[in-house]
């Protein structure tokens, strides 16, 4: 697309006065610059459509959309919009397959690219905080918990003291609710850089001529792109997708990070110590075989050896840019005679398979030439002496360069080169990330029943007792061909007793695996994963007893007395609904820190979130501080899955930002500045939250997990079934085909519900809980109002709760309603579900005094009614393409459209899944 010089939409007239709106804070001014990249960005989605289908294509568009704008405005102000709506099921009715295809793809492009534009507009506003010279830091910020800690009393050393204690371990994984493909997600990030590249200023009309075509162009290929993949990924190519974000924004954003924090510590406390390591990265990619038939022994020796290569290719590449840089000549400064020494030592056992860099007396070249080529041998897996056996030699040769320059006048080069490289090195190893194995207690028991039986009968195995023992021994073969790191946690999903545990390692050492740790090797430790009602109840029980028994007593004392939990948010919404599934996370997190101090174990936790509120999602500054009071070592992995991970780490500044939230939240609920650690209330509040839980449990197990007519509602009345044609992951939806409940995974339970607009795992039973609790006296109605400003938990299940229904539409819902064959259930269950969302929502806005939802919180709010109008069309066509569908018309092109609807939806709501 060539645009011509009158239609420059980022043209600039005053220069001073485009700086002035980037660094203001001014309400009415700091948001220009968003609103004109979204009206920019449309203008040019507007002009692709015409140019690539026609005008008249772009005008149906725009009817449609205009009509679903009209439709809000209206409502908001109580008018009847009953004669709009049957208008655009119409005209949607009415269209072809292509254009109903071509549209919810127009609408589709629509979203990715306000995506972008928020996401740039995110880091404008950080940059903006950084040149503004004010003081007062960002909530959540690094620098802000500092100030808060520095006015509470808190020293320098005690901050530094709880940051050894910390580790913050960022858990990847392969859940499905990532709909775009790989290649998408590579022309966002072409339009990302020029959105950003257009507020450099001085901005010239050449430069926004060349950054608008550019954007033109990408979008036009966008138009041109198969927006959903024709063929599910496989592992191979989700290890991939997992893999690229280290290379793109991650390994250099690690350095930048701790520069960050020790800048913080500089600004408020006057003076630098330093810095601890404090984040590490984990991932279940390639790992993660429960319920995943394609996830095989294989797979996991790829993704170990996928990751060693992107960590052993950036270093080598590193090490070369050090040795362009560091060219310093004995005869023009000093050289350590310790790094003299290394280097003649190198020199006679390392041969180069190419030239040296530049003449003998550039000792600092001659030896990151030997280094560079110990990598390169690392990398090859050779097994003579001069490749790199581990990070540890590697790192004792950086830190032999760093100081030889520090005694020569080097500090600028050590502090600027040498040091972020340490800290690479330090934080990824030569394993990248640490990959988590996880399969299903059910499993482990079904094989080991079976081998106990074996010795007695001379019975073959079943197929999947020998898929295990298969990936156990492969287990064992890794973790000595691979760094130790590599694998040391196997996830137990589905944990139900102390036995889960013991039978695993039992199995494991049948199979050659060394649990139990060493010197060099952390061993590999069972994790038990805890995730219906009825176990996050028990397991802290379970824990006593597993961690008094003797057979587990060694195990322990090799692994330092650690042991590591995980508490499953999915299932345990899915199984007792948000409210009881909040509360039950809470109390185990609780008894558990409480029964771990009573056995001398050190725990950490394990906290498995999902995306959206209803698997756990939510903001995770929030979340991290909302632990209870006390129960928290300092130490924590977070799993961050599907879609989460591309808008949380896909751009350098924005990845920095949430690593930094996390450290930043976890200094804070290790140290609770100016909170007394048990407050006195906790007590009245524990009573509270257990009597409104109970209620909430109650509800839920009537009205939805127990309910015929809902399961059958669910299963019509949303796309459940219909996932599979937007591709979105190699794992099937359901563990069993049996149709119940219990069979489906959270992931299409929560994905579901999402695409037909009722996002009910995010607040079904909370009002009816608060409804009731406040009926009972004036004072427990007072009693939540006091807790929405006290009591973390609650404030943040509130705000949560009140972020899914801000994205929820009972009037689309309604229209999804229509697609249930029997009208009765249908209408039964739309209505109970619709009461129970009023009921939440009249509930919301009387404990926390505003007067509509997301009121107090105007970022999330403009961005969720910007974006809800334009989502309309794209559930109006889902709606009629199901329809098609189940009356017969069930070919691959109405599946590859309707899994354009679904991607659409997707962008459109963001966190989906």
């Amino acid at each position: 697309m060539v645009i011509r010089k009158s239609e420059l939409l980022w043209s600039v007239i005053d220069q001073h006065h485009r700086l002035s709106e980037l660094i203001s804070d001014a309400p009415d001014v700091k948001e220009v610059p968003l609103r004109r990249d979204v009206r920019s960005l449309g203008k040019i989605l507007g002009d692709t459509l015409a140019e690539q289908v026609s005008p008249e294509f772009l005008n149906t568009v725009e009817q449609l959309r205009t009509s679903m704008v009209t439709r809000r405005e209206q409502e908001s102000s109580g008018a009847d919009t009953s004669d709009l709506v049957i208008d655009s099921k119409r005209s949607v009715a009415e269209m072809s397959l292509d254009d109903a295809h071509r549209i919810a793809k127009a609408f589709a492009i629509y979203f990715e690219l306000i995506n972008l534009a928020e996401a740039n507009h995110r880091k404008r506003r950080k940059r903006a905080k950084q040149v503004s010279g004010n003081r007062v830091y960002l909530p959540g910020s690094f620098a802000g918990t500092l100030q808060r800690m520095k006015t509470a009393g808190i020293s320098r050393e005690a901050i530094i003291e709880a940051l050894r204690k910390i580790e913050v371990v960022p858990v990847f994984t392969a859940h499905p609710t990532e709909v775009s493909r790989r290649t998408v997600l590579y022309k966002r990030h072409r339009i990302g850089e020029r959105l950003q590249a257009l507020d450099s200023l001085p901005l010239t009309a050449q430069a926004v001529r060349e950054h608008q075509e550019f954007i033109a162009s990408e979008i036009a290929t966008l138009w041109q792109t198969d927006e959903v993949r024709r063929q599910q990924p496989t592992v191979r190519d989700e290890i991939k997708m997992g893999l690229d974000l280290y290379p793109a924004c991650l390994i250099g954003v690690v350095p930048d990070l701790y520069r960050e924090f020790e800048e913080a510590l500089l600004d408020v406390y006057g003076r630098v110590p330093e810095i601890p390591n404090v984040i590490r990265f984990g991932s279940w990619i390639g790992g993660d075989r429960d319920g995943n038939p394609n996830v095989t022994p294989a797979s996991t020796r790829e993704a170990l050896q996928m990751a060693r290569q992107v960590i052993l290719n950036h270093y080598i590449m590193a090490t070369r840019e050090l040795m362009r840089t560091i060219s310093s000549s004995r005869r023009q400064i000093g050289v350590s005679e310790e790094l003299v020494g290394a280097t003649t030592s190198y020199v006679q056992r390392v041969p180069l398979r190419k030239q040296p860099w530049g003449p003998e007396d550039e000792v600092y070249r001659a030896f990151l030439a030997r280094m560079q080529e110990r990598l390169m041998l690392a990398l090859e897996q050779s097994q003579g002496e001069q490749a790199y056996s581990n990070v540890e030699e590697f790192v004792a040769d950086l830190k032999l360069i760093r100081k030889s320059l520090l005694e020569n006048h080097g500090e600028r080069l050590a502090k600027m080169i040498v040091n972020p490289l340490i800290r690479k090195a330090e934080c990824f190893g030569f394993h990248l990330h640490t990959l988590d194995v996880r399969q299903h207690a059910r499993v482990h028991m079904q094989a080991f029943n079976e081998i106990t039986k074996a010795t007695q009968s001379l019975r073959t195995p079943s197929g999947s007792t020998l898929e295990l023992m298969q990936t156990l021994r492969t287990i064992a073969e890794l973790k000595r061909e691979f760094p130790a790191d590599s694998i040391a946690q196997y996830v137990i999903s589905g944990a139900t007793s102390a036995s889960d545990v013991t039978q695993l390692l039992r199995l494991a050492e049948l199979n050659g695996i060394t649990v139990k740790a060493s010197e060099h090797d952390p061993g590999l430790m069972p994790v038990p994963l805890f995730e219906s009602i009825e176990d996050l109840r028990a397991c802290p029980e379970h824990c006593r007893e597993l961690w008094l028994t003797a057979e587990y007593q060694p195990f322990l004392d090799s692994w330092g007395r650690n042991q590591e939990v995980m508490l499953g948010y999915s299932d345990s919404n899915k199984d007792g609904g948000m409210f009881t599934s909040t509360w039950e996370i809470y109390k185990a997190h609780r008894d558990l820190h409480a029964i771990a101090d009573e056995c001398g174990v050190k725990l950490r936790l394990f906290h498995g979130r999902g995306g959206t509120v209803g698997r756990g999602g939510g903001p995770t500054h929030r979340a991290i501080v909302a632990q209870p009071v006390g129960a928290f070592s300092g130490k924590l992995r977070i799993t961050e899955q599907g879609e989460v991970l591309n808008w949380k780490y896909s751009d350098p500044l924005l990845a920095e930002w949430n690593l930094e939230l996390m450290v930043a939240a976890s200094l804070e609920a290790l140290v609770r500045p100016g909170r007394p650690i048990i407050p006195v209330q906790e007590r009245t509040w524990a009573a509270a939250m257990e009597h409104m839980s109970q209620l909430a449990f109650r509800f839920y197990r009537t009205n939805i997990a127990e309910n015929a007519e809902l399961i059958e509602y669910f299963y019509q009345a949303t796309p459940v079934d219909d996932l599979e044609y937007a591709r979105i992951g190699s794992r099937p939806s359901r563990r069993s085909q049996n149709g119940g409940l219990e069979s489906l995974r959270a992931i299409p339970w929560v994905f579901g519900w999402m695409q037909s607009r009722h996002v009910m795992p995010g607040w079904f039973g909370v009002g009816h809980a608060l409804e009731q609790f406040a009926s009972q006296s004036t004072e427990n109605e007072e009693l939540l109002k006091q807790m929405m400003s006290g009591f973390y938990l609650f404030e943040d299940m509130v705000r949560n709760v009140e972020m899914g229904m801000a994205k929820a539409d009972f009037g689309i819902a309604r229209m999804y309603a229509s697609l249930v064959k029997d009208r009765g259930i249908s209408q039964r269950v739309y209505g109970m579900l619709k009461e129970e969302f009023e009921r939440t929502k009249t509930m919301l806005l009387r404990i926390t005094g505003q007067t509509r939802l997301l009121e107090t919180n105007q970022v999330l709010d403009r961005s969720i009614r910007l974006r809800n109008p334009y989502v309309d069309p794209l559930s109006l066509i889902q709606i009629e393409l199901l329809r098609r569908k189940r009356a017969g018309q069930d070919t691959s092109d109405l599946k590859f459209a309707l899994g354009a609807t679904i991607s659409g939806i997707s962008a459109g709501l963001r966190n989906t899944g």
